[in-house]
């Protein structure tokens, strides 16, 4: 669903809470997307439990850094984490942009509104 234009006048609240769910599923497919790729490259590549390739992906997605020590994993083990880190990043970025687009757009387009009146 596009935003509305500068010129159109506020969407109704019931257009901003589907707005709001829509993004809000797809930020959440995201994270579940790059959650279970974290898992299931630390349960392949690692072979870790399910258990804590989930643990170690999430401490790693959410920015709190690998959960085991550089000591008990192999160089393998040291590139996927590195590289998934570096998705990361960018995937937990990506999934609160879209979250919050929503909200920004109507604060900038209520503004834009007061402006022209």
């Amino acid at each position: 669903m596009a935003f509305e234009h500068k010129k159109q006048p506020l969407a109704s609240p019931a257009v901003f809470r589907r707005r709001l769910l829509q993004h809000f599923l797809g930020g959440s497919i995201l994270i579940i997307f790059s959650m279970a790729l974290g898992t299931g490259g630390y349960c392949i590549i690692g072979k870790l439990s399910v258990l804590d390739g989930f643990y170690n992906a999430a401490m790693i997605l959410t920015g709190m850094g690998p959960a085991t020590s550089p000591e008990q994993t192999t160089p393998a083990v040291k590139v996927f984490a590195s590289l998934y880190a570096l998705y990361s990043g960018i995937a937990f970025l990506a999934a609160v942009s879209v979250v919050v687009a929503p909200v920004l757009h109507r604060l900038l387009h209520r503004l834009n509104l007061d402006d022209q009146e």
